[in-house]
């Protein structure tokens, strides 16, 4: 018996699928978010979540978080079928404007936290200078996280800069 191969459509909409997955899983939002969304990009009209289960190959619980993921960053739509209660989705009408939106969000949690976690550092390493006989590399560890704070709060200025936002709409 003779196995079918797929045809060129669906190979090229499976590498790219995948190579969307690859990319968000880089980019710290993770591999399903991102095969989500290049399928959603890839289709014609909108889709439920058990169409993008099936066609993923993924459980329904992850596609449904993908998709309020993916929904938070403003890169796809909930579409309501009149006299059908299941969830729809579409991505966003502009995904060049949703994707810059999406992603400039994105890299602002991103270093909100990184702030966080730095602020905690800082404290260990307070913690330790203050005490009798500190230990070696306290001090060098103290000022590559001064210039680390310096660098990110740079980058959150920038981040969130008018002319930045102007440019991104």
């Amino acid at each position: 018996m003779k196995t079918t191969s797929p045809s060129r459509v669906e190979e090229a909409r499976q590498r790219l699928i995948e190579l969307g997955g690859r990319t968000a899983q880089d980019l710290g939002v993770g591999r399903i978010p991102g095969q989500l969304l290049v399928y959603l990009y890839l289709q014609d009209a909108e889709c439920s979540l058990d169409e993008i289960e099936a066609a993923l190959g993924l459980s329904k619980a992850a596609v449904s978080t993908a998709a309020r993921q993916l929904e938070t960053l403003g890169l796809i739509h909930q579409v309501w079928k009149r006299g059908d209660r299941r969830n729809y989705y579409r991505t966003a009408d502009n995904m060049g404007a949703a994707l810059q939106q999406g992603l400039l969000s994105l890299i602002r949690r991103k270093l909100d936290a990184a702030q966080t976690e730095m602020d905690q550092v800082a404290e260990v390493i307070g913690e330790g200078m203050r005490q009798p006989q500190p230990e070696p590399g306290l001090e060098f560890l103290g000022k590559r996280l001064l210039r680390a704070r310096t660098l990110r709060d740079r980058l959150a200025r920038v981040l969130g800069s008018r002319w930045l936002n102007i440019l991104v709409r």
